[in-house]
């Protein structure tokens, strides 16, 4: 074909063109718009790079003298965390006068598969740098959240019973494990859990255990223990302790169990030992296998 021949017919090729474009480019946003808008296509995650967002605080809410429950939204309401059962997420705090950020891992309490924001429950501690920042921060604040952290790979029924022993702030990892297990309909896991605070005050979501125990009688048990209680406490004094585990617990009978710890450095070298040395739990019966440390 001659170069003129072709310049005579370049307006009707120019025009197909144009149109064949213009079919195929509506094809794929109608395509690209259906999918978004199916109740069925799957949700957006929030966090599924190797980075993760900079989210803006919804509300604080005041639980006790210490302790805040901070909700941060997703930019996309419909979008979900994207967070695997005991996982954790990285902070990023600056505190004012500071060269460097504070990073601070905290586990989100809220159910990983729910749509539109993150829930972090927050001690704060006298110096503590990451928390005393966190605490400061008002509705419309936004806090750079790093990277997201897995944890434990829990496998639904891989044991028949499970112990929980929490104190103070480390319930949180406690409580998602917790809901994780209980809200899926396939897993039978049975639950123990032994928590030590303070002061009252310091049990922290126990209407949310306490209704554990009413939709879920015979699988999920909660003990508490009070060190400190105030006058007329309903709870137990005490630590936790040997005799407070035999109590619980019994003697060590099942093979397909796990016990999971997350308190203090004094309460888990205690229950777990240290340096070779081991804790209360060795001395009943669990192996080094058979214990995880949040």
């Amino acid at each position: 074909m001659s170069v003129s021949r072709v310049l005579r017919q370049r307006p009707a090729v120019v025009a197909v063109t144009g149109l064949g474009l213009s079919a195929w480019g509506a094809k794929c946003l109608f395509i690209r718009n259906f999918y978004a808008e199916s109740p069925s296509s799957p949700p957006s995650k929030v966090f599924s790079g190797l980075l993760g967002p900079t989210l803006r605080l919804e509300s604080s809410e005041t639980v006790s003298h210490n302790t805040k429950r901070l909700r941060f939204a997703f930019p996309d309401s419909n979008a979900v965390s994207g967070l695997t059962l005991t996982s954790s997420v990285l902070t990023v705090s600056w505190p004012a006068g500071r060269w460097f950020p504070v990073l601070r891992p905290y586990t989100p309490i809220n159910s990983l598969d729910e749509p539109g924001s993150l829930e972090l429950m927050i001690k704060r501690y006298p110096n503590g740098k990451a928390s005393n920042y966190l605490h400061s921060l008002s509705p419309d604040d936004k806090l750079f959240f790093l990277a997201a952290l897995p944890g434990y790979k829990y496998k639904p029924n891989t044991f028949s019973h499970v112990t929980m022993i929490a104190g103070g702030a480390g319930i949180t990892p406690i409580y998602q494990l917790t809901q994780g297990i209980l809200r899926n309909p396939e897993d039978k896991t049975k639950i123990t859990m032994i928590v030590g605070v303070n002061t009252d005050v310091d049990v922290l979501l126990k209407n949310e255990f306490d209704e554990f125990e009413r939709k879920f009688p015979g699988r999920f048990k909660a003990i508490y223990t009070v060190s400190h209680p105030v006058e007329g406490s309903v709870l137990r004094k005490g630590y936790v302790t040997k005799e407070l585990l035999l109590e619980v617990l019994g003697e060590k009978e099942e093979a397909d169990t796990k016990v999971f710890v997350c308190g203090p450095p004094p309460m888990e070298e205690a229950l777990v030992g240290r340096r070779g040395r081991g804790g209360i739990l060795k001395e009943l019966g669990f192996g080094k296998d058979e214990i995880y440390q949040f």
